[in-house]
């Protein structure tokens, strides 16, 4: 076989030429002031990510990032990319917002579009450098441009008809336990980054990128697209305009969230990796200062962690009641009966074990004694029904509820729930190695 990774015989200037020449016509448009009202458009972005991208890996796999007369012009095409994929996603979210059915969306709407302004605005400020800068660099600017009839909106007043009816589509109860549990379950653990309420500038700069940074959240970003995924194959595979509400409205939560942490990896990895502690070479410290004229460093921050992080925990909480209901109206139920903790019953750790089994799950169970029901998610509870337990002498007692929950409690109450009968620690079987 031959091998055809030969050396291209174009030059790199020819080639510059040739990867600029879409990219700068882009640019050109952009930084028309009567072009600017319709700067608002996907169609535009996907196009500025695409070129933008293909420039800034030519300009890489060249050197660029070593060079001082072309590391600004390679850092403002990165620059370009993560702006675009940002518009774009935040235009999706302002495009797609009735159709998410979520609960006080007025402020969000709000806070969307002035993130969505900013966002533009920055891409409207770089526009005009960049064509300098291709200037300065000797890159021939491309004469023709676009007009506002190449970048039509994707939204019109039609809609196709609807004739393909998703009600039959195979909604088995296991798939739709999974996917809600997995939700239940991000967004407990989302809720430990604590986005309650807005910060102010000094403590987003205590956080980000030290507590709160691109890894972070591209991991939920991450579970929350695969939980998308899950839904869209083996639940409802049909838009959002008919079929069953509750399933439906529970898709618009993750679906705003993965949005919002889609916008939010773009910015928090644009400040960190170019705005931030750019190096300790004097080139790399110019042109981050450069950069940070351009897009401001706390507006983006603030936009990232006020609007972004802080509706995504809002959409997570809120859909996370949902996301309960629908669990519970569609697990498997049953009842088991087991035997209390050896010698000191119901104390703080059995409670504990047994609640976190209940949390895992996130399914109903109750603890039953006689007429009496407990909750077995809440240790408070657990340890009531110990009281009760201990003063009538019983020793065996009934859990009714989701039967997954219900495995698990019976494999621990096998190991005396976890201790020796004076109340040390003992190893807990593998099926329930998330316990620990």
């Amino acid at each position: 076989m031959k091998n055809n990774n030969k050396l291209c015989s174009i030059s790199f200037v020819e080639k510059v030429r040739i990867f600029t020449h879409d990219y700068l016509k882009y640019c050109i448009f952009i930084s028309d002031e009567y072009s600017q009202a319709h700067v608002s458009n996907k169609k535009l972005y996907s196009s500025l990510i695409s070129t933008s991208q293909l420039l800034e890996d030519f300009l890489d796999f060249h050197g660029a990032k070593n060079n001082k007369d072309w590391y600004f012009f390679r850092e403002l095409s990165a620059a370009v990319r993560h702006l675009s994929l940002g518009c774009y996603s935040q235009k999706h979210i302002l495009n797609r917002l009735l159709f998410y059915e979520l609960t006080d969306w007025e402020k969000f709407k709000t806070e969307g579009e002035a993130t969505f302004d900013f966002l533009v605005r920055s891409l409207i400020k770089i526009a005009p450098v960049i064509i300098e800068e291709a200037k300065r660099l000797n890159i021939p600017i491309p004469q023709e441009t676009f007009s506002d009839a190449d970048f039509p909106g994707v939204i019109t007043g039609e809609m196709l008809d609807y004739d393909i009816d998703d009600k039959d589509k195979d909604q088995q109860k296991k798939s739709i336990v999974k996917i809600a549990s997995e939700f239940i379950d991000i967004a407990g653990k989302f809720e430990q980054l604590g986005f309650y309420e807005p910060y102010d500038l000094k403590e987003i700069f205590t956080i980000v990128p030290d507590k709160i940074n691109e890894v972070e959240v591209r991991r939920f970003e991450m579970l929350v697209h695969n939980l998308q995924s899950s839904f869209d194959t083996y639940v409802i595979h049909g838009g959002y305009r008919f079929g069953n509400r509750k399933l439906k409205e529970l898709r618009g939560y993750f679906s705003v969230v993965f949005h919002l942490l889609q916008i939010v990896g773009r910015m928090l990895h644009f400040y960190e990796r170019h705005l931030h502690e750019a190096g300790y070479k004097n080139i790399y410290k110019k042109v981050q200062d450069r950069l940070s004229l351009l897009i401001d460093p706390k507006t983006l921050l603030d936009r990232t962690i006020n609007y972004g992080l802080y509706f995504t925990c809002q959409f997570l909480t809120t859909g996370n009641k949902l996301a309960i209901e629908i669990l519970n109206e569609n697990i498997e139920r049953g009842t088991i009966k087991v035997g209390i903790p050896v010698k000191l019953g119901f104390h703080s750790r059995p409670s504990l074990l047994v609640a976190k089994i209940v949390q895992h799950y996130g399914g109903e169970v109750e603890l039953c004694i006689k007429e009496d029901r407990f909750d077995a998610s809440s240790v408070l509870d657990i340890q009531w029904a110990g009281g009760k337990i201990q003063k009538e002498n019983i020793s065996k007692v009934i859990f009714k509820g989701d039967v997954r929950a219900l495995k698990d409690i019976e494999i621990l109450a096998t190991v005396n729930y976890g201790e020796d009968t004076m109340g040390k620690g003992v190893p807990l079987p593998k099926e329930l190695k998330y316990l620990k």
